[in-house]
């Protein structure tokens, strides 16, 4: 893991969680995500189990919306990172 994987991710330990659940991925979760990423850079993302089946679509659709780069997809849960401006 190079360093500054390392230290996002453990960054990621008190970044902000946003948890998506049956309702998936709609434009104001969007939003808030992007939000969070302005306001945090690092922001983590729990998928609900019984959605979790579909996250690396969800996770495909907030990336590309948030133009932002997924650092990391740890069972449930995925951290996601962009920059400030």
């Amino acid at each position: 893991m190079s360093q500054s994987k390392k230290e996002m991710m453990n960054r990621a330990l008190s970044a902000m969680t946003i948890n998506i659940g049956k309702g998936g991925v709609n434009e104001n979760v969007i939003e808030e995500i992007k939000r969070q990423l302005k306001a945090n850079e690092l922001v983590k993302i729990k998928f609900a189990k019984n959605i979790a089946r579909d996250k690396d679509k969800y996770i495909d659709c907030i990336v590309t919306q948030t133009k932002s780069k997924l650092i990391d997809v740890r069972g449930h849960v995925a951290v996601i990172y962009k920059k400030k401006p």
